[in-house]
């Protein structure tokens, strides 16, 4: 299968067994990127954190320097003229009523929804159909709030979330490998950065394990996370 020549050829590359600088290793997989589409730059963190306290779910937003690369579809669910505040500030979809219709029907065409705190009676019945697929929006990563202009403005400049899951990972696409090198390594100290200053009080012992890059089709690459942190 060419996927998967194409992947052995990018683990051969390079030792999968060595850690490397962060630089080196955003080099190493926009090198290794072979896929016939933009492959987005992935970063996964192993973090020394137990998931089920409540005090150590570590969850938080970043605002990447250079963007994501990707186009987010933002719904905003407001009552006028909020509505229309959204839509200004370049929100794809804003409306009350008709949209939480659409949502029920199992309307699916968006990526973010930013909701008023009026509405979130509403918005908050829709949890069966939202919660799965990581749409309810939540105070914490700031989208719920009546500065629905500024919301959508942050969203749309790349303004990502981030969560640990229940085995202490975190993953998220932190850029496109056809960025530079450099715009890469930004957004990645800044991405590694802010969960590193996230880290539970009640955490003890190493709290970053491990860290690694990768490509949306190509092996990952393990990372020194203290040249990060060096940075």
């Amino acid at each position: 299968m060419a996927q998967g020549k194409r992947y052995k050829k990018a683990a051969a590359a390079y030792d999968r067994t060595q850690t490397y600088e962060y630089k080196k290793a955003v080099e190493l997989v926009k090198q290794n990127a072979s896929a016939k589409f933009d492959e987005s730059f992935e970063v996964a963190m192993n973090l020394g954190v137990d998931p089920r306290k409540a005090d150590q779910l570590v969850r938080g937003t970043v605002a990447l320097p250079h963007g994501t690369g990707k186009s987010v579809r933002v719904l905003v669910i407001a009552k006028g003229p909020k509505d229309k505040e959204a839509l200004d500030a370049g929100a794809d979809h804003a409306g009350f009523s008709e949209y939480i219709e659409k949502l029920q029907g199992g309307w699916a065409d968006i990526d973010i929804i930013i909701a008023t705190p009026d509405v979130m009676g509403e918005v908050g019945k829709l949890g069966r159909v939202l919660g799965p697929r990581g749409l309810m929006p939540n105070p914490k990563s700031g989208t719920v709030t009546f500065d629905v202009a500024k919301a959508v403005q942050e969203v749309k400049a790349g303004k990502i979330e981030f969560r640990v899951d229940k085995a202490g990972n975190i993953h998220a696409a932190v850029g496109k490998c056809s960025f530079s090198a450099d715009k890469l390594a930004e957004n990645v100290a800044v991405f590694i950065g802010t969960v590193v200053r996230a880290k539970p009080s009640s955490s003890k012992g190493k709290y970053v394990k491990s860290i690694s890059f990768s490509s949306t089709m190509g092996p990952s690459v393990r990372v020194d996370e203290h040249t990060v942190s060096a940075e």
